[in-house]
């Protein structure tokens, strides 16, 4: 029997162990949360469909729409009224042209408002019709607990999306080779004016290729991202998260040990 109990000891010790991070939920400290895989399959979710402001993701449909309907080398002027928002800019100059994917690439990379409303403009003529083809989009995508009302994501009445959508989105853009192109941009430089992608996932985790940012008092640090590693693919949504950089990579840690 002793020799038995010993035998059972060795080989319970050589054994392959589970990983605890394949089994356990990541703690994270985000107030909604979701890591949804390419076929929509959501393996972790917190407070996944609540409202929530979102920052500037918002700027992941801008550019969905306006990849949609526009040809990257189409010329856009800008104009005083693009110029005139707070925020986050890539500091556009008035009566200047720009093609649409340097618009984009100031809009994904530095999170440019100037470039949001700009695309607006040229795409629907203001921005209250950007914003009714930004609905239309959501509806189309079964986003049915978001709704926008402007391209740049400012806090305003109204606007709002949940994690579980914003994750839908992202892996809409996802098939936009556009967006996938420039989303990966560690930098780049339009007009002389050097940007840094703000997506700092890029460098942090293994297998990211896109993300966007986003911050304000009231909504706090929002991220949404897509990794890809051995063929899969999974998007990771974090709203209200004052470590989302950290959570981001446990949570695809995680979920990319699960089988």
């Amino acid at each position: 029997m002793k020799k038995l109990l010993i035998a059972l000891a060795v080989t319970a010790a050589i054994l392959p162990r589970p990983c605890a991070a394949a089994e356990e939920e990541p703690a994270i400290s985000a107030v909604s949360a979701v890591i949804m895989d390419g076929r929509g399959e959501v393996l972790y979710a917190k407070n996944a469909d609540t409202p929530s402001l979102i920052a500037s993701t918002t700027k992941l449909m801008t550019a969905f729409v306006t990849i949609l309907r526009c040809d990257p080398d189409e010329s856009v002027r800008i104009e005083n009224a693009d110029c005139a928002v707070e925020g986050s800019a890539m500091y556009l100059v008035p009566g200047e042209s720009y093609t649409v994917r340097e618009l984009l690439t100031g809009l994904l990379l530095a999170s440019g408002n100037d470039a949001a409303l700009a695309l607006a403009r040229h795409v629907a003529g203001d921005t209250e019709a950007f914003a009714a083809l930004m609905n239309r989009s959501a509806a189309a995508l079964g986003m049915s607990g978001s709704h926008f009302v402007n391209p740049h994501g400012l806090n305003a009445e109204g606007h709002y999306a949940t994690a579980r959508d914003l994750a839908a989105l992202m892996h809409a853009c996802m098939d936009c080779p556009l967006f996938r192109e420039l989303s990966a941009l560690p930098s780049a430089t339009v007009k002389e004016q050097s940007y840094q992608n703000h997506n700092k996932l890029l460098a942090l985790c293994p297998g990211c290729v896109a993300g966007k940012t986003g911050y304000t008092q009231l909504a706090g640090r929002c991220l949404v991202s897509c990794a890809e590693r051995d063929g899969r693919r999974f998007v990771c949504v974090t709203l209200n998260d004052p470590n989302d950089w950290e959570d981001h990579c446990k949570l695809y840690d995680w979920a990319f040990t699960r089988l």
